[in-house]
């Protein structure tokens, strides 16, 4: 079995020999061969050159046994691409050119010919497909309308993203419009990348935990099934958020082929729930989960990443539809050779 057929039965719960194995931010400031491009070129020139982009998105494939490669870009091209742009700050931190505040930035926002904005993003896909060939599983992504909408209305990065949770209450109208906005961008967005080449999407809710519970499938949720909905039919998509765990039989009802969970949550129980929840056998959904070893894990020692994933592995035996993965990022301060041990933990466990 190829590490593409691997990714894509986990994606449709059917037994494996061992679950596929992939990590969340694959490329970054972990591996030396990334820190010497970006050496030579900003962010933004290694995210909107193709060659580059698809360049970054290798290199832990020629060092590691990922059973996946995730493309290199960022989930803030799609805002530039509707008009508001983005930065990298001198002191770190993400800043939008502008904090959207009024309607008319609002309306002046438009997605009328975004495919062609965000062409280099399609191009970087067909790339790396060519070098993967059938072997290798090829995911894109993009972030949830929420998430988007937190980095926008605040102008930048933030802890707490106060004013999307307020506008959410003082201005529906407002909320809802932006939210509209992004989905079809997103829909659109997404088909880019499958038409690319991409065999799953994951969509990143990273900022859904900032929802209060009841306010989660509005906020959020519903605009992440809006967009399910719109791609081809039983196309994998992965839905991964962050303290979110309450909602997390609303997420598997999504239409989503893999839900993804932080370290907090025991991923056994978490399956076993999502296996018995009476709502979820009656209309026949099973998913898949995705995670969820600490991202503290790779900055260890490769003995402890060895134990420690040997652990989560033994957890989830007889429960099929595990992808191995960190329950977030992976961290600047990873190890190259804590990396190889995770991935050679699970590639010859049995």
């Amino acid at each position: 079995m190829t590490s593409r057929e691997r990714m894509l039965a986990a994606c449709a719960c059917r037994p494996l020999d061992r679950p596929p194995v992939w990590i969340m931010r694959q490329a970054g400031r972990y591996l030396p061969e990334y820190r010497a491009l970006k050496a030579r070129h900003s962010f933004g020139e290694l995210v909107r050159t193709p060659a580059l982009a698809a360049q970054v998105t290798l290199q832990p494939l020629r060092r590691f046994a990922f059973d996946a490669a995730i493309l290199f870009s960022d989930i803030l091209v799609v805002p530039e691409a509707l008009g508001q742009g983005y930065r990298f700050q001198d002191g770190g931190g993400i800043a939008m050119d502008f904090r959207l505040e009024t309607r008319a930035q609002l309306d002046q926002l438009t997605a009328a010919g975004l495919p062609e904005r965000l062409a280099y993003v399609g191009e970087a896909l067909r790339l790396v497909r060519r070098e993967l060939g059938d072997a290798t599983a090829l995911l894109g992504f993009g972030g949830s309308p929420w998430t988007l909408a937190c980095y926008m209305l605040e102008g930048g990065g933030s802890d707490a993203f106060t004013r999307a949770r307020e506008l959410f209450r003082a201005d529906r109208a407002f909320f809802d419009a932006l939210l509209e906005k992004l989905a079809a961008a997103l829909i659109g967005y997404f088909q880019l990348q499958i038409a690319a080449g991409a065999d799953a999407i994951q969509i990143f809710d990273s900022w859904g935990g900032l929802v209060a519970g009841p306010d989660y499938e509005a906020a959020s949720l519903q605009w992440i099934r809006r967009i399910i909905a719109a791609l081809p039919a039983a196309f994998p998509v992965i839905l991964f958020a962050t303290g979110t765990a309450a909602n997390l039989a609303a997420q598997a009802a999504s239409g989503a082929r893999v839900v993804g969970v932080d370290a907090t949550v025991d991923l056994p129980a978490a399956h076993d729930a999502l296996a018995q929840d009476p709502a979820l056998r009656q209309r026949g959904i099973r998913v898949g989960l995705q995670g969820n070893l600490d991202p503290a894990l790779p900055s260890a020692t490769p003995e402890i990443v060895r134990r420690e994933t040997r652990r989560l592995l033994e957890s989830m035996r007889g429960r099929p539809g595990h992808i191995v993965n960190l329950g977030h990022g992976i961290r600047p301060d990873a190890k190259p050779e804590c990396v190889a041990a995770l991935v050679e933990t699970v590639v010859n466990w049995k």
